[in-house]
């Protein structure tokens, strides 16, 4: 056998999208039984986990979680997890709704689609019809208030009150332009706090320059700021600026790598001398570190002395120096109050637009997620939800349930909200039922009938997920905002009874289903690596 020789199966035709649809409907499974207020949650054997047990109604938790043996199979699993994975990426939530609309495209298609007809001109049309769709959808988006987004919240957060009612205050008290962020609490209690300014992922670089030993915290207020990521190696680097420093009784935060010499000659002035200043190291590593380095100057108005431009430190001058009102600097992160009233609000500005831009065309979602952080220290506060639990399996899966509500509702707020339930997407459905009976045209009546099929899906589960059908329930039901809450048992308008989707959400979900459907739709062959023993058939 030749050296790099990697034999593969090949499957055609009928044979290979059959395979594909076996796998999406095991995925589909699994996730769709998670969907709406009285969705199921799915126990999951995860070795990350302690007792290697993870129990979600996480509909990408659950996607995540799923492989198959038959490789085929397990390419449209694949499949199913992007969808699943750009929806989450984009907006967040929706994971399970583009998974059951993918399955929905998929099986439609593969029924109406037949050899007579001309499936690439079908797809062309459906992915045609998507766009206008989506459209639409942000037509009919409404803005959020504060009940609204309070709904949104408590909705994705699998309707619990406590949890949605906690993650629409911390946004009220954020702002627009700020950002809630989701993290594991150390202790069994879930809680939140915010903060009107920069939050730095660094803690003091000492003990010694703790001043509040009850809460192990160096606070400082009315503070100079030097920011720089050149290493200071001698005191004597930055004798331009502590000399006034010290005459003056002024407070001085460094931000900036410092040598053991040097924050042990700072720390041990501050105890014998009772000198104000604490010395901090520069937050993440590489390029994010000089990113995050930049925004800290721009904010606090200092001179960013970088190592990357060749700065030389020993040049720095009072006026360099930053400015904030309060700075609280404890073991693992700090918080940079700003001044209320900045000089610098322009640039401020500038950057800001800048970064919004950038987070536009980032395509993932670390990355997305790093330059949301950037923006919000810049502009607004910052919003940190502390998730607590008894059990690692608890803790797992009220995170996964925080997160999924902070996201919906960040989505809210950026294209407003519409009926939730599937209602929407339902009422979509009906009115290409109708364009189909109608249309002349066999290709686009064909597409016309597949997605008056698919787009009621995320509605036909929820209620059958709560044991109902949608027959029986929407045969005289009408128009768009009217429909029926499946967790309170009643007719009426969602909107007002709190059923509510992001617009982003829905769109996003449309979108990926249809971009995977359509994948799997135009596939005629399919190349895998060859494997070595037989795949159990069904």
């Amino acid at each position: 056998m030749s050296q790099g020789y990697s034999p593969k199966d090949l499957v055609f035709d009928d044979k290979g999208r059959s395979k594909l649809i076996n796998g999406i409907s095991k995925i589909a499974k699994a996730v769709k039984s998670t969907l709406g207020p009285r969705g199921n949650t799915v126990l999951i054997e995860s070795p990350e986990h302690t007792a290697s047990i993870t129990v979600t109604k996480d509909g990408v938790t659950v996607a995540k979680s799923i492989s198959l043996i038959d490789p085929v199979e397990n390419l449209a699993v694949k499949m199913m997890k992007q969808a699943a994975d750009r929806t989450a990426t984009s907006a967040g939530d929706g994971t399970t709704t583009a998974i059951v609309l993918t399955e929905a495209f998929v099986k439609s298609g593969t029924e109406l689609i037949t050899d007579d007809v001309n499936r690439t001109e079908v797809l062309r049309h459906i992915v045609d019809e998507t766009k206008k769709i989506s459209k639409t959808l942000k037509k009919k988006g409404q803005q959020v208030n504060g009940k609204k987004l309070k709904d949104v919240a408590i909705i994705s957060a699998n309707n619990d009150s406590e949890v949605g009612t906690n993650i629409a205050d911390i946004y009220e008290k954020v702002g627009k332009g700020g950002i809630v962020t989701v993290e594991k609490s150390k202790t069994p209690d879930t809680h939140y706090e915010v903060t009107k300014g920069i939050q730095v992922k660094r803690g003091w670089s000492s003990h010694l320059f703790i001043n509040d030993h009850k809460h192990d915290e160096c606070i400082l207020e009315d503070v100079k700021v030097l920011v720089a990521d050149v290493e200071i190696t001698n005191i004597l680097q930055i004798e331009n600026i502590l000399k006034p420093i010290i005459q003056n009784g002024h407070k001085l935060l460094i931000i900036a790598p410092c040598s053991q010499n040097v924050i042990n000659t700072l720390a041990a002035n501050v105890m014998k001398n009772n000198l104000k200043l604490v010395n901090i190291p520069p937050p993440d590593f590489g390029y994010r570190q000089h990113e995050l380095m930049n925004d800290i100057a721009l904010s606090v108005d200092a001179t960013y002395f970088s190592e990357k431009t060749g700065d030389d430190l020993s040049l720095i001058n009072a006026t360099d120096l930053g400015h904030c009102s309060k700075v609280i600097v404890g073991r693992d992160s700090t918080v940079v109050i700003k001044n209320d009233t900045s000089e610098n609000q322009e640039a401020v500005e500038k950057r800001v637009a800048e970064l919004w831009d950038a987070h536009e065309n980032a395509t993932r979602k670390d990355d997305k997620s790093f330059i949301e952080q950037r923006i919000a220290s810049l502009t607004g506060g910052i919003g940190v939800v502390h998730v607590g639990g008894s059990t690692d399996i608890e803790q797992k899966e009220l995170y996964d349930r925080v997160d999924d509500a902070v996201c919906a509702v960040k989505s809210a707020l950026e294209e407003g909200i519409l009926p939730g339930g599937g209602l929407t997407l339902y009422n979509i459905h009906k009115e290409y039922e109708s364009k189909s009976y109608v249309e002349k045209d066999h290709t686009k009546k064909i597409a016309y009938a597949i997605l008056a099929s698919s787009l009621k899906a995320p509605l036909t589960q929820i209620l059958e997920n709560a044991g109902l059908d949608v027959n029986d329930i929407y045969k005289d039901v009408k128009g768009w905002m009217y429909g029926y809450d499946v967790k309170k048992n009643k007719y009426g308008y969602l909107m007002k009874l709190g059923v509510i989707d992001p617009v982003k959400v829905t769109r996003s979900a449309l979108q990926n289903a249809v971009s995977v459907a359509v994948t799997i739709l135009s596939t005629n062959a399919i190349v895998t690596m060859a494997r070595s023993y037989e795949s159990s058939e069904d």
